[in-house]
Formats: structure tokens, C-alpha cells, sequence
């Protein structure tokens, strides 16, 4: 059974953006079972610590079948986490702290954070109320020493290796399907439901930019063509961490994706 490792794909509503692909969960007419897809509302925040408990309850929901958990995806920091057994505190959201932080400006709060964590990952936790406030609790969360249970994964470590002109083609013809498939239509349904422009840039890629463009901010070809450019440099960026994680001891088994797909067995 599949555990989705993608931080977009736990959203509702959010199928064609987020490459949601569930025909591919479907192999020789076998449906096979996925966990955290779709089990939060796009105005939710969803984040690594949360990402970290649900992954466990689908973790042992998998195993105590006698299933084999297959973790996919996607998002670099949610793998590490796994995979690299993270220590994530506990975050004590009590009602009369997050009063007590309400009171304060975004200044003070953007200098507690910043205090407390001198070096951010996330320079979004500066531009937003709600967000610096969680980023605090955190961050003070993990000055207790308070950590998750965490599971000890002995994980075999599979990646499918392309050129890098064939990434590049493919993630052309991606964008194209997509956005023949009704990708804009997806945006627009969105903020009919109330999802604020704001919140679509947080989402990033293919919600910013239709966001902009919707908003008479881009004209559609310097939509595509910004979008394009944008999902290229994120690709080469998840390349980076992935190679970040092997300097940092974690083995890799890369395979040749074209011979894969020439010898379609290896799959089944």
C-alpha cells in the first residue's frame, strides 16, 4: 500500500495542479490502496509535524495487515523526515499562548521568531499572523525537549534517474496536459469555494501563477511561460536535496527510468 509523501496532495479539491494521477493506482486492474491524498481542506494548514503523525497511523494501519508500506512522493523535507528518523517536538497549541501571541504585532512577532530561530527554512512563517504564531509554538515546543513518538524505518531507497533534457521535455508535455485537462477550471473552482489568491500563491506553482493570471496579473502565455520555467527549477531543486540526503548517509539505488520503461516487468 502507497503513503504519499506529497505536502499538495493531501488537498481536497486540488487533483489536476497536484498531479493527483489516480489511473496510476490502478496496476493489471488491481486497485492498489494509497493513505494521505486527499484528507484535508485546502483552507487547512497542513505541515511536517502533521504530515509526521499521519504517516505513522498509516504506517502501522499498513503493517499490522502484514502490508508492505511503500512511502512515494515528492516532497523533499517529508521523506528526510521518515527516512532519516527526524526528532519533531510536540507543539502545545494552548488556547492562552496563542491569545498572549495575538496581542503582539507581526514586528514582535517576527523578532520572537526569528529569535528563537535564527536560521528559517520557511521565510513564508514572516509574512503571515497565523503562521508566525504556530512557528513560535513550535519553535518553543522544542526548547521543552518534548518530541513525537517517532518509528525506526530500515527503508530500501529506490529513485528513478532521467537526462536531464528528458526531465525537461516531460515536464513540458506535463504542463500541457494539464492545462488541457481543465488545470485552469481546477484554479477557478477554488477561489469560487473562498480560497484566497493569497493562499493559491502559498501553494505555489501551478495555483501562483494560474492565481496571476486569473487576477489579469499575466497574460496566459507568460503564465505558461513563468510556470514552465518555475517547475524545471523545482525539479532541479528536489535533485538537490535528494543529493543532500546521500552526503548526509542515505543510500540511493538510482535506476535508468528509460530501460524501466522498456522492460515494463520491473514494475510488477
Amino acid at each position: 500500500e502507497i503513503i504519499s509523501a506529497d505536502s499538495r496532495q493531501v488537498y481536497k479539491h486540488m487533483d489536476i495542479g497536484t498531479g493527483k494521477d489516480f489511473d496510476d493506482y490502478f496496476v493489471n486492474g488491481t486497485k492498489v490502496s494509497y493513505h494521505l491524498i486527499d484528507i484535508a481542506e485546502p483552507a487547512e494548514e497542513y505541515n511536517l509535524y502533521r504530515f509526521y503523525h499521519d504517516f505513522k497511523d498509516a504506517y502501522k494501519k499498513i503493517t499490522s495487515k502484514g502490508k508492505l508500506p511503500f512511502l512515494v512522493g515528492g516532497t523533499g523535507l517529508y521523506l528526510s523526515a521518515v527516512i532519516q528518523n527526524y526528532k519533531l517536538p510536540k507543539a502545545d497549541f494552548a488556547e492562552e499562548r496563542i491569545k498572549e501571541l495575538n496581542n503582539l504585532s507581526i514586528d514582535e512577532l517576527q523578532a520572537l521568531l526569528v529569535e528563537l530561530k535564527p536560521k528559517l527554512h520557511n521565510v513564508t512563517d514572516l509574512k503571515d499572523k497565523e503562521r508566525i504564531i504556530k512557528a513560535i509554538i513550535i519553535e518553543e515546543s522544542a526548547k521543552s525537549s518534548t518530541y513525537e513518538d517517532s518509528i525506526k524505518i530500515n527503508s530500501l531507497n529506490i529513485g528513478i534517474k532521467l537526462e536531464r533534457d528528458e526531465i525537461k521535455r516531460r515536464i513540458t508535455e506535463r504542463l500541457k496536459k494539464r492545462l488541457n485537462s481543465g488545470m485552469i477550471e481546477e484554479v477557478e473552482k477554488l477561489v469560487d469555494m473562498g480560497i484566497s489568491h493569497e493562499k493559491l500563491r502559498f501553494f505555489g506553482l501551478e495555483y501562483k501563477y494560474i492565481s496571476l493570471y486569473l487576477r489579469g496579473e499575466l497574460n496566459y502565455n507568460d503564465m505558461y511561460q513563468k510556470l514552465n520555467s518555475a517547475i524545471h527549477n523545482f525539479a532541479k531543486r528536489q535533485m538537490t536535496w535528494f543529493r543532500k540526503m546521500e552526503k548526509e548517509g542515505v543510500e540511493i539505488n538510482w535506476f535508468d527510468g528509460k530501460r524501466l520503461q522498456k522492460n515494463k516487468k520491473f514494475y510488477y
